[in-house]
């Protein structure tokens, strides 16, 4: 499989919207309510085009470049967790969108939690791909900040391959395709500053002013599914279980055989419940 023959048949468009300072990368797929896409710290949103298909066939599907990652402007200067949220919502009225489904993965779950704490009346429903913003793992946040600068400082399909064979439970994951596809973005003039700035959650001060409360997941009433996996290299099960039990409407899900892109390694898995959660008959 490729990225071509994920997105083939699908109407979409891929186009740079101003937001702010940001020339923001997206991707705009299907008809019906908007559900948006968000990946992970260094990511962009190729990290999702294994399941356009399956979501775009009920959903206006809006994936993403974060400021400072992908094709999106480069970063000048750190971003924090509230830099990425009021992003989202310059993104969502420039897209004429009032409220959405939010999925995201790691960072992107990060962003999402708060995002509904700070702006609740924006939120349908929740989807917590591997989320981050409740641990602070100095050996997690080391090897995410080593593997990412190495592999923004020197895009050699051995360091970048690394740090896309961190994020799975089988290294088979990792496609050539995926590899040219980061190296691309990591090759990028002015890139390997951006990367400096993007990491700068992976610093203990940082990270702690940051970091999800339990105040903010208790007043989070939107629905929300915490998705976990059996082989995540970020933290135990454990850590979603104790997210979905602090939302006031969480449930929790474990899916088998993936590592941190369960919507990837396990695509018809991750799809059927996402849908099922939304209230779609699978």
């Amino acid at each position: 499989m490729t990225l071509w023959t994920d997105l083939a048949g699908l109407d979409y468009t891929i186009r740079h919207v101003p937001v702010g300072a940001w020339s923001t990368r997206v991707l705009d797929c299907g008809d019906g309510p908007p559900f948006i896409l968000m990946h992970g710290t260094g990511g962009h949103l190729e990290a999702f085009t294994r399941n356009l298909r399956a979501l775009a066939a009920h959903y206006r599907v809006i994936a993403y470049d974060f400021p400072g990652h992908g094709w999106t402007t480069t970063a000048q200067a750190d971003l924090e967790i509230g830099d990425y949220i009021a992003h989202l919502a310059g993104l969502m009225d420039a897209l004429g969108i009032d409220r959405a489904h939010l999925s995201g993965e790691s960072l992107g779950g990060w962003v999402a939690v708060k995002f509904a704490a700070a702006h609740p009346g924006r939120v349908e429903r929740l989807v917590l791909n591997t989320p981050g913003g409740t641990m602070a793992t100095p050996e997690v946040m080391e090897r995410i900040r080593a593997l990412s600068q190495a592999a923004a400082d020197d895009p050699s399909d051995e360091r970048i391959r690394a740090r896309l064979e961190w994020l799975m439970a089988d290294r088979r994951s990792v496609t050539d395709e995926l590899v040219a596809i980061r190296q691309g973005i990591y090759a990028r003039p002015g890139f390997a500053e951006s990367m400096r700035h993007i990491l700068c959650l992976q610093d203990p001060d940082v990270r702690r002013r940051n970091l999800i409360t339990d105040d903010e997941l208790a007043a989070i009433t939107a629905p929300a599914l915490v998705i976990w996996t059996s082989d995540d290299p970020s933290g135990p099960a454990k850590a979603g279980l104790d997210m979905a039990r602090l939302l006031p409407a969480g449930e929790f899900q474990l899916i088998e055989q993936a590592g941190h892109w369960p919507q990837w390694e396990q695509q018809e898995h991750f799809d059927h419940i996402v849908l099922k959660f939304l209230g779609w008959p699978v």
